[in-house]
């Protein structure tokens, strides 16, 4: 009989992010070459995601970047995690991910969410506001419905219409509601936030209807897995990011990713050392053995179907070691 572990799909959600001095074309490359790698190892998927006006993110056209990773692969399913609808029209996103589809026959997922730009200056160059993200529902509904040829435009998604592309809806609270009630996967996050995220599946458990995409409720917790030959070797991995989202917090914008040792030589202000610490708790990360005890402990909880790992960090070469490590805990299979 299989460990709750092994029984569990892992895949990877990669942000294309961008480090000290490397550009951003060099962070997109680096996505491509990691699903190939993941591939080679059995991971179940590859997401990569939208983000706009971000220095530390290169990944701006999920879509695009899904079309280069898929024609760079054979067997991983590729997707977004994810498309933001509130800034998009239903139609061009139903007539991309019909390419795709067509394209890449059995191996398109189209996952989904409903933020808008990051700051203002984002928001008014989309020409979106905060509010755009109110409909979401209605936004999912329209799109669903240009596959199944149920506008009331009376025009056709060409080659979406007939398709079918698995949609996900991505979450952290009330999008929970909104994929119960579509009768949809859910992806939710954060793992760091435990609670938080249970409370989501329950919610999304009680609520879910099925649907014609999905008899019975999917779950796909997200969170960040760094995996070392020590505990603190791991620990170092999250370092950049953590640091990352502190000035974040701090400056209103991600900055590229630094190599750990830099932060580690920085002063910081208390108001950035309390986010810098804050941002280093709850992830899952360890030797082999202490994750395979934190990841049986949180799959359990939540009953999760499958793990979306969305480690970031400077060092490449940590991070494939980490998801190395992780294959070999999970114990993945090429296809």
């Amino acid at each position: 009989m299989k460990s709750v572990i092994a029984a569990t799909r892992f895949s990877v959600l990669d942000r294309s992010r961008t480090r000290e001095g490397h550009d951003g074309p060099e962070a997109l490359r680096a996505t491509v070459r990691l699903a190939q790698e993941l591939e080679a190892l059995g991971y179940h998927r590859f997401w990569v995601s939208e983000h706009h006006g971000v220095p530390g993110v290169a990944g701006s056209a999920p879509t695009v970047l899904a079309s280069a990773v898929a024609a760079a692969t054979r067997t991983i399913r590729v997707g977004t995690g994810g498309v933001m609808l509130p800034n998009h029209r239903s139609l061009v996103v139903a007539e991309q991910f019909g390419v795709l589809e067509s394209l890449f026959p059995g191996r398109i997922d189209m996952g989904l969410g409903r933020s808008v730009g990051f700051t203002d200056g984002v928001r008014k160059a989309l020409g979106r506001d905060k509010h755009d993200a109110e409909d979401f529902a209605g936004q999912l509904a329209e799109l669903l419905g240009w596959f199944r040829g149920t506008s009331a435009t009376g025009v056709r998604a060409r080659p979406a219409e007939g398709l079918t592309v698995p949609p996900y809806v991505l979450a952290v609270g009330e999008g929970a509601t909104i994929a119960a009630e579509a009768g949809l996967p859910l992806a939710i996050g954060d793992i760091r936030g435990r609670e938080k995220m249970l409370r989501g599946i329950e919610t999304y458990r009680g609520s879910f209807r099925p649907s014609p995409w999905l008899a019975e409720p999917y779950v796909m917790i997200a969170g960040t897995v760094a995996v070392a030959g020590s505990e603190e070797e791991a620990r170092r991995l999250l370092i950049p990011e953590a640091w990352s989202m502190a000035y974040s917090r701090t400056h209103g914008t991600f900055p590229p990713l630094p190599p750990a040792e830099r932060v580690e030589s920085l002063t910081m202000t208390d108001k950035e050392r309390g986010f810098y610490e804050s941002g280093l708790r709850g992830h899952v990360y360890g030797t082999r053995e202490q994750v395979a005890d934190q990841l049986e402990r949180v799959i359990k909880e939540s009953g999760a179907q499958e793990v979306l790992v969305t480690t970031s960090t400077y060092d490449r070469t940590g991070l494939l070691d980490s998801f190395r490590h992780l294959a070999e805990v999970a114990e993945l299979r090429p296809a």
